[in-house]
């Protein structure tokens, strides 16, 4: 069986102690960091890191650092690690491209199911090829293009997106989009929606229209003839 690759970055031994014992008992090859910079050498170092568990506080480079810099270069997926739960900073990581956002305290073994959910959301994508209205959506290969050009989406705008594509015309409440591409029990704003409703239009230029608000409820993604 395959073996991942995950890459903890957490200035507390003991915090990273913690989450690779329950990662390895998974089944999960764990890289350890303990700061900003050597997060990032060992990101550049190793080309097959399936997922980074990142902490916020740390020395040297914080997480926002990290993030932005692997963001210019990848879409692995990022789990945030942090002590503070205001609502501010969580839409801040999933503006610059967190996947998941989880405060400490946490049960480490919600924290490993929640990666379990992202890798095989990542791992057993579908092949198949979405099109529609101009935008084709390669699920296998986790690429879009509208018109023919090449659409850069993080994970989330991207599996955001193909849900939309595959529920043409429906009415889609914040609930069930968190439920669907989220995958797991969320405890955070449904609000965290708009956030990246927002970033998704904004990159999809004109198509961006096909994504309809539905006040007080969600939204619906309407292909104009």
């Amino acid at each position: 069986m395959e073996q991942l690759r995950i890459l903890v970055v957490d200035d507390e031994a003991r915090m990273r102690k913690l989450v690779k014992d329950f990662l390895m008992i998974k089944g999960f090859q764990v890289l350890e960091a303990k700061d900003g910079e050597e997060a990032l050498e060992l990101f550049f170092r190793y080309k097959d890191i399936a997922l980074i568990l990142l902490d916020v506080m740390m020395p040297k480079l914080d997480g926002w650092e990290v993030l932005k810099t692997i963001r210019k270069h990848s879409k692995v997926p990022i789990m945030m690690l942090t002590a503070r739960g205001e609502e501010r900073d969580e839409l801040q990581g999933f503006e610059l491209g967190v996947d998941e956002y989880i405060s400490k305290p946490f049960s480490p073994k919600i924290l490993v199911a929640r990666v379990e959910a992202i890798l095989r959301r990542s791992k057993g994508a579908s092949s198949d090829v979405l099109e529609v209205g101009g935008i084709q959506i390669d699920k296998g290969a986790h690429q879009v293009t509208i018109d023919g050009m090449p659409v850069e989406l993080s994970y989330k705008e991207f599996e955001l997106l193909t849900y939309f594509a595959e529920s043409q015309g429906l009415a889609l409440s914040r609930e069930k989009i968190l439920n669907h591409v989220w995958n797991y029990d969320y405890f955070g704003d449904a609000r965290t929606i708009d956030t990246h409703v927002k970033k998704l239009r904004s990159k999809m230029g004109q198509k961006g229209e096909y994504i309809k608000t539905i006040w007080g409820m969600g939204y619906k993604f309407e292909v104009s003839e």
